[in-house]
């Protein structure tokens, strides 16, 4: 029996000056189910980074010491910090100062006051932009379709699909011919152990496949005469492609 993985709460390093502002940031990501770190100035901030990296920083400009830009742009420097999302945080509603931050590399610029809601709205997009749509490197992928063999699983611009077993075997048996067109006698013995040319029940299967794939089920072509094969819609024409021989 496998134990399931536990995945900590996203860290979240409030970089703030106002004690009274930075405590109802913490109070607020807390209660939204972040962690959090804090410190009050740039010297402070870049050491806590380097010593307890966060997933993402809200960083105000107008910090003791160091700036708060000076903060940005080391953390933009270093290799092991680029990759870190910032918010900016700041007092500072002229455009010039905005687009110094972008330009210095701030995943996002609030002005303060601000609402705490929408604060916690842009985080949450911070991380959806911050976070990557990986796929094992087992997928097998074609156009916008990708089918991962350990999990059984199927999707469709990175949206799942649920599919039968059924149609799940059909798809995969395509999708591991690269293009090449799989005879339908194949896939009849495949799903239904036995090649019967006047089988009909094949085509409903396929049919059901394609509309449950929407954009993908375009990809999913009919070979008059043959059988299937997974290509692009706007390119080869049929005839393009080789049977595969099994």
């Amino acid at each position: 029996m496998f134990a399931p993985e536990i995945r900590s709460a996203p860290l979240v390093a409030v970089v703030e000056d106002e004690a009274d502002l930075c405590d109802m940031l913490c109070h607020h990501l807390d209660r939204a189910g972040y962690r959090t770190w804090t410190a009050t100035d740039g010297k402070t901030a870049l050491e806590r980074v380097a010593q307890d990296p966060p997933d993402l920083v809200l960083l105000d400009l107008m910090l003791p010491g160091v700036s708060g830009t000076a903060v940005l742009a080391e953390l933009r420097r270093e290799r092991a910090t680029r990759h870190i999302p910032v918010i900016v945080l700041t007092a500072r509603s002229k455009e010039p100062d905005e687009l110094i931050g972008f330009a210095l590399g701030a995943d996002d610029y609030i002005t303060k006051p601000f609402s705490f809601e929408i604060l916690l709205a842009r985080v949450r997009a911070v991380f959806r932009r911050a976070t990557p749509q990986t796929r094992p490197s087992s997928a097998i992928v074609a156009g916008p379709l990708a089918l991962i063999p350990e999990r059984n699983e199927v999707t469709v611009d990175d949206e799942p699909v649920v599919l039968t077993r059924t149609e799940f075997q059909l798809l995969r048996e395509i999708l591991v011919a690269h293009g090449r067109v799989v005879r339908r006698d194949r896939l009849i013995e495949l799903v239904f152990g036995s090649a019967g040319a006047m089988d009909r029940r094949i085509d409903v299967h396929m049919t059901n496949l394609r509309r449950k794939l929407g954009r993908g089920g375009d990809w999913v072509q009919t070979i008059r005469g043959i059988g299937y094969a997974v290509r692009d819609p706007v390119h080869l024409p049929p005839e393009h492609f080789e049977p595969v021989r099994k």
